[in-house]
Order: structure tokens, then sequence, then C-alpha cells
């Protein structure tokens, strides 16, 4: 699985400007219901009854909010790099700068797991996430996140 199998250049933002974690959320969620055609609404509810299960903020300035929606038919990501870091109740403790959503299908089972995994993988490469703090543009950062260096590089780590 490839992170373009996933992320749609039109899925990304380079700089995105929020405040705290309910307000990424409703604007992933918005970014996303333009991308598979779901309510706004459900996405959010979706990924805030995942957060109150536990933080997706995974350490490093990561977090990887995701869900499952019944009438979605592929797994879908948005990618944000904030603006600046925020509050996220993440793992560590750190704030979170770089954000990648992903909303599987209710019936994704292992796939939904393997995109996670996929992500998780890509995002701990320090030399990627460098990197992506760097990058300017939208398409810059999906430049670096679809780059099959950066895929086989985190396959390694």
């Amino acid at each position: 699985m490839k992170i373009s199998d996933l992320l749609q250049p039109t899925g990304v933002v380079a700089t995105l400007k929020v405040h705290g974690k309910k307000q990424l959320l409703q604007d992933l969620a918005a970014r996303a219901a333009a991308l598979v055609r779901q309510p706004e609404r459900k996405i959010f509810e979706t990924l805030m009854e995942r957060e109150r299960l536990g933080t997706t903020g995974v350490g490093q300035g990561i977090a990887i909010p995701h869900g499952r929606l019944a009438d979605l038919k592929d797994i879908v990501g948005v990618f944000a790099r904030l603006e600046s870091p925020i509050d996220y109740d993440a793992v560590d403790n750190q704030p979170v700068d770089l954000v990648f959503m992903l909303l599987a299908p209710e019936g994704a089972g292992a796939d939904h797991l393997k995109a996670l995994a996929r992500v998780s993988r890509l995002l701990r490469n320090q030399q990627v996430t460098e990197k992506l703090r760097a990058a300017k543009t939208a398409e810059a950062v999906y430049a670096i996140l679809t780059e099959p260096t950066a895929a086989s590089g985190a396959q390694a780590a």
C-alpha cells in the first residue's frame, strides 16, 4: 500500500491555522467531506468518537486521527501541516504540527490497520518529518509524502 493510494494532492494542506484540537478536527472533517462527499458533521463525530477512546497524537509532533464511515468506498487521507503547533493531548505531551487523518470504510478491517501502519512508519522517519516541516507548498508536501525514497526508507525504519 502506497501513500498515493490513500492521499490525493487535493487532500494536502501546507499551512493550516488552527488554535486547538477540536478546531483542527472540524477543519479536517470539512476538507474530507469535500473529497468523499459525506456529511462534514458525520466525519467530525467519527473523529471525536475515536479521540474519546484515546488520543491519536502519537508523539514527536505527529497525530493520526482516524475513523470508519459506513458509506465510504475507499480509504481516504487528508494531510495538514499546522502553521503553529497545538496542544493535542499527545502520548508524549508535546504539541502537534503534522497531522495525517485517515477515513476508512466500515468493513475495511485489515486494510484500515495497514493504512494506519503505513502512515505511522512514514511519519516516524525523521528525515521525512524534517522535510515536511520545511516544505512551503502543498505540492512540495505531497511530493515528500509520496516519493519512493521516503517510502522505502520508512519501511526499513
